[in-house]
């Protein structure tokens, strides 16, 4: 079926600098916490990068809780369920928490304080460090994610990679329309919410956000806040999807910028 054309409207200049508003940057905004396993954390922060500090304490508290019927401690601070195989040539390092049914492919790399959800792909070669992955997200090839939260049913395509601190080694701040937040932390990847699909060979700048089911083409250099429901075609082309059901349907989008 023919595509639609898009049709749509800038927005005023005021959103033009950082797209979501501090609001939207806020745990409850971007992530349906009933789908990881680090929920009880999650809930204690208004934004989700303070988590970041505090993933590593985390596993060792609830690591030795967990069914010792369903999971199995296999070294120093790594628990793995027992519906998961780990091929020879990949690497774990503590503290790590796998939930049942990862698919750990071969020569993936867990560099500590990390967290992978249910159902998730910890793809080949890709590399893991201080994060938490929710259920059901995908990594399945050649991926870095460091310092990052990826959100329920969230996709990085091959060689998309998280960017974790900026070259000025200096701490990151979050540029929301409203104001900038202050992190207080030198290291930052990405926090994708829900939903959220980036294309193969992108790469998400120190501290960038992007809201629940948004798109981001391959090849994309994507900094600052990104919001809900668009499509990041590039720093000037990002549009708002008004009907997400898909091309069959008379869909239209809003430019943002």
């Amino acid at each position: 079926m023919k595509r639609q054309a898009v049709r749509g409207k800038r927005l005023p200049v005021g959103r033009e600098q950082g797209v979501m508003k501090r609001e939207e940057l806020k745990t409850k905004a971007l992530y349906d916490l009933a789908r990881s396993i680090a929920a009880e954390l999650l809930r204690q922060k208004e934004y989700p990068w303070e988590v970041l500090p505090e993933i590593g304490d985390f596993i060792r508290q609830i690591g030795p809780e967990l069914s010792k019927e369903e999971y199995e401690q296999i070294g120093a601070d790594i628990w793995i369920h027992r519906s998961v195989k780990i091929p020879p040539t990949a690497s774990l390092l503590g503290p790590l928490i796998l939930c049942e049914g990862v698919e750990v492919r071969q020569c993936a790399f867990f560099r500590g304080n990390v967290i992978i959800g249910r159902d998730s792909v910890a793809g080949n070669s890709c590399e893991f460090k201080n994060s938490i992955l929710f259920d059901h997200v995908e990594t399945p090839h050649y991926n870095y994610i460091g310092d990052s939260i990826l959100g329920y049913r969230s996709h990085m395509g091959a060689g998309a990679v998280t960017s974790n601190i900026k070259s000025d080694r200096k701490n990151i701040l979050i540029h929301a329309d409203d104001g900038e937040v202050e992190t207080g932390l030198r290291k930052i990847g990405a926090l994708l919410a829900d939903g959220v699909e980036v294309g193969c060979g992108s790469v998400l700048n120190p501290g960038t956000v992007v809201g629940r089911h948004t798109n981001i083409y391959p090849l994309s250099s994507v900094r600052g806040t990104v919001p809900a429901d668009s499509i990041y075609k590039d720093a000037k082309h990002i549009v708002r999807r008004e009907d997400t059901c898909g091309i069959s349907c008379n869909s239209r989008t809003t430019v943002l910028r």
